[in-house]
């Protein structure tokens, strides 16, 4: 650490981070990345994203020069499809309920193809979803909703290939680096306060992109914005992303937006750890509910399993889950459906009972009150479209009639054992609220005008998710947003 003046700081080592560090690097800044996690707990959240990302493209041209290793076989034996920039429009316009800042939203979509081919010519690969969004129809398998593409070695692989690709290019990254405060001298921002290996140090730069994350990790600002029970949530991702990072530019006068109040939170097993567990990964959520029927303790379904593709409400499930009498429910399947469970189902670290028969798995459901649920499996399988077609490839409208609460696709009748039961409760990933930013990602103070030198992405960003989100949108905006803040600090320099 003899060199303490740079160019740009990037506090936080997730994706939203490296890809900022990599486009400032590029245009010529010498570029330092705080993390304060250990080394071996670095990447913040995108350690333990299971690497799903989204991105526009038009057919299975585009996807080779994404994934230039795709085989002849795999591309004869798999329909991709296409996922237009106005179906990514479509897609993000309605899941927030029209909230999402359309000149964010725009840069999102416009620039998600170009981004992620950037990331494939630094050096980061990907490969399709065979194993959790293709199901094999007629020999054929077919992606659905609009996302066929991960990283290898899902979150953990994208964190060390964006790593070692960093530091080969001369970026220096600290570990267990804390920033504590942003240096401000009234107009512009003049680096990092920070602690290191319990060492406080001052850290020049000419500007700072703050990528550091939601806060999520925090009981008590989650029960602050997100409300009551919200304490009460298990948090699927890192122990570190506590909010610091927005509090710090707070402090300095930075401007909020977006949904505060609103977050990413998913069905997660019910007896998972507080945080994240890096030997299991992503392996504790539970997304295949579409095919089952969900349960709360008084034996009753709340919501609509099949409103649409998991896609589109996996993100905002877990906020259903944790409003529950004990803030849990268990996921109910039949033997029809076991073989399509997603793999995170066979883990060994899974709260999971099985019976031959209904009145047997009754009794097993622990905290469900075993009479009513038996009263609302018979109420739904007597409400079951039988004549429509099952087909998990596409909305296939086999839905069900008369019911208080409807299953709108995918409505199977819960009749042939053995069956199986998931306990799972609400996972929260990350938090929707955050700094407000322009469309050069620079942070904007009260008076709305920019504060000089400091930038912004990734998940501590608010005004882009509302409500809901798509699945994979997580990791394309962190990139999109970390390579356009870093260029725009890199500009910064030299202006």
């Amino acid at each position: 650490m003899t060199d303490m003046e740079y160019d740009v700081i990037v506090v936080g080592a997730g994706n939203a981070a490296f890809c900022a560090a990599l486009s400032a690097e590029e245009k010529g800044a010498h570029v330092l990345v705080l993390e304060c996690a250990p080394k071996e707990l670095n990447g913040g959240n995108s350690r333990f994203t299971a690497g799903a990302i989204r991105f526009a493209y038009n057919g299975v041209e585009d996807l080779k020069k994404v994934m230039p290793d795709l085989s002849p076989s795999e591309i004869e034996n798999t329909d991709f499809g296409t996922y237009t920039e106005d179906e990514f429009f479509d897609d993000m316009f309605r899941v927030t309920q029209y909230r999402s800042d359309p000149d964010l939203c725009e840069i999102l979509v416009r620039r998600s193809f170009e981004t992620i081919n950037w990331m494939r010519e630094k050096g980061v690969r990907f490969v399709p979803i065979y194993g959790r969004q293709a199901f094999k129809v007629d020999g054929k398998f077919k992606f659905w909703g609009g996302l066929t593409v991960e990283s290898v070695g899902g979150g953990p692989g994208l964190v060390d290939s964006l790593t070692d690709i960093a530091t080969a290019k001369g970026i220096d990254v600290w570990y267990k680096a804390r920033a504590l405060e942003l240096m401000f001298d009234g107009t512009k921002i003049t680096g990092v306060k920070i602690r290191k290996n319990g060492e406080m140090m001052d850290i020049t730069a000419k500007s700072v992109v703050l990528a550091s994350g939601g806060f999520q990790s925090s009981p008590e600002k989650r029960t602050r914005y997100l409300g009551p029970t919200w304490d009460l949530a298990k948090v699927r991702g890192t122990a570190f992303n506590t909010g610091d990072g927005a509090e710090m530019a707070i402090n300095i006068g930075a401007s909020t937006a977006g949904n505060w109040s609103g977050c990413h939170a998913v069905g997660w097993d019910r007896n998972a750890p507080e945080f994240g567990d890096l030997d299991v990964g992503d392996g504790f959520q539970k997304h295949s509910y579409p095919f089952g029927i969900l349960v709360n303790a008084e034996g009753n379904r709340f919501v609509d399993e099949g409103a649409d593709f998991r896609n589109y409400t996996y993100a905002k499930y877990g906020r259903e889950i944790l409003a529950q009498t004990g803030n849990f429910a268990w996921q109910v399947f039949d033997s029809k459906v076991t073989h399509l469970l997603r793999d995170e189902y066979r883990i060994k670290q899974v709260t999971k009972v099985s019976a031959d028969t209904l009145e047997e798995l009754a009794q097993k459901l622990e905290g469900v009150n075993p009479d009513q649920f038996l009263k609302t499996v018979v109420e739904y399988n007597k409400s079951v479209q039988s004549n429509m077609p099952f087909n998990p490839n596409i909305k296939d409208g086999r839905g069900t009639t008369g019911l208080t609460v409807p299953k709108s696709n995918w409505a199977n009748l819960l009749d042939e054992g053995p069956f199986e039961a998931y306990a799972v409760t609400c996972g929260i990933t990350f938090t929707f609220g955050g700094l407000r930013i322009d469309t050069s990602a620079a942070v904007q103070g009260k008076d709305l005008s920019s504060i000089p030198g400091l930038f912004a992405a990734g998940e501590i960003v608010g005004g882009i998710f509302y409500h809901n989100y798509p699945g994979g949108t997580g990791l394309i905006n962190g990139a999109v947003f970390g390579k356009l803040a870093g260029a725009s600090a890199a500009d910064y320099c030299t202006s």
